[in-house]
């Protein structure tokens, strides 16, 4: 059997394109050979497969008053149960937390992050092996942002909160016995300031293809 990795996350997992001109297709999600779910596949061969579950959006631990299941903690178990056996689990949220309407600042995404892992961790998914999670920290959100159509929704502070994210985050994976990744070298684009462009994409699976082959 395949080597598994389900790859958990928003909009940046989903593949959301916020410039068609950056994407092959024109459209408003990079295809199958730009999403960094997709390259991480190819880099890794046939011996593995990554599955995406990607939502636009989404939030670790948060519940969002204007749309539905948005937070991961509500559907973890339902979707480590449907993708069993998973061999690593890769989590990469915390951009739509910074929201304002959600009122958490970065020390209180960590710990929703720390929810969330323990929750993954208690968990029947693992086959016959220890919980294996990868915490991926996204880049910062760039200023582009509060200028963006899209950021008025997202309200002030998610500048300084996203910057603070990566000295949470590897804490709460030492905490809680997970592996960690910062991706703020990966490019942010600069229309809205925080949704990866295709280079990005490109960035964040070279990386991870690099780290993967350490945890697996």
């Amino acid at each position: 059997m395949k080597k598994h990795i389900l790859c958990l996350g928003d909009s940046n997992t989903h593949g959301y394109c916020a410039d068609p001109a950056d994407c092959a297709d024109g459209g408003i999600r990079f295809n199958e050979d730009e999403r960094w779910t997709c390259l991480l596949q190819k880099a890794l061969g046939p011996d593995f497969l990554v599955t995406e579950e990607g939502l636009s959006g989404r939030t670790t631990v948060f519940p969002d008053p204007l749309h539905e299941t948005m937070d991961a903690l509500t559907v973890l178990y339902s979707l480590l149960k449907s993708h069993e056996v998973i061999d690593l689990l890769i989590i990469m949220l915390g951009t739509n937390d910074t929201k304002e309407r959600l009122g958490a600042n970065a020390s209180c995404i960590a710990i929703g992050m720390e929810r969330l892992v323990r929750k993954a961790q208690s968990v029947d998914c693992w086959g016959n092996h220890a919980p294996n999670i990868l915490i991926v920290c996204p880049p910062p959100i760039r200023p582009e942002m509060e200028q963006a159509e899209c950021g008025q929704p997202m309200g002030k502070g998610c500048l300084e909160k996203s910057r603070e994210l990566p000295i949470y985050y590897k804490k709460t994976a030492e905490l809680v016995g997970a592996h960690f990744l910062d991706a703020a070298e990966c490019e942010f684009n600069p229309v809205d300031g925080m949704h990866l462009t295709k280079k990005g994409h490109a960035q964040l699976a070279a990386m991870l293809a690099e780290k993967v082959s350490e945890l697996l």
